[in-house]
């Protein structure tokens, strides 16, 4: 035995590697390939779509770089969470948290193309369209949104935005 190398240590990984083949062999034989990627193309595309709507609003909302960071953690938070849930639904893709963050639109493009991927989601096709239907909406309300803070902010160089300006732009009659 070598710098503590077990030799029974190679076979066992040797034979998780194996089942994991087996496994994924299984999802691919089950799962037809072009939805996937019809899948991953929506999910793609909306998930840009949100997030670039709220990028967009806080690019609207400030004027120099330094004043993005105030607004850059909460837009950046459930990117950040969807990731750590995503390691968890490789594991157990019918775990409550797994399911919850498939459906919030903030993390559902992370999450749900996890579960797409291991062939779970096609097990409950309501959450697929549940999820798909609140992406949209989401995109739609965000860029909405979005909307009505550049219509404001951009008339507001110069001034330091807070929380507080920022909502009263949202329902600012003008």
């Amino acid at each position: 035995q070598q710098l503590g190398f077990d030799p029974t240590q190679k076979a066992d990984a040797a034979a998780a590697t194996s089942e994991g083949f087996t496994v994924m062999k299984e999802i691919l034989d089950e799962t037809p390939i072009t939805l996937v990627i019809l899948l991953f193309l929506f999910y793609f595309l909306f998930g840009y779509l949100l997030y670039s709507s709220l990028f967009s609003s806080i690019g609207a909302a400030v004027d120099n770089e330094t004043d993005t960071q105030q607004f850059m953690l909460p837009v950046m938070l459930p990117m950040v969470a969807a990731i750590f849930i995503a390691q968890t639904a490789i594991v157990n893709p019918d775990g409550p948290a797994v399911f919850w963050f498939s459906i919030i639109p903030f993390t559902s493009p992370i999450v749900m193309m996890i579960r797409i991927a291991m062939g779970n989601a096609f097990e409950h096709p309501w959450e697929l369209i549940l999820s798909m239907v609140l992406l949209v909406a989401t995109f739609i309300g965000t860029t909405w949104l979005a909307g009505r803070i550049y219509r404001t902010g951009i008339l507001m160089y110069g001034k330091k935005v807070s929380w507080k300006e920022l909502g009263k732009w949202l329902f600012y009659k003008g």
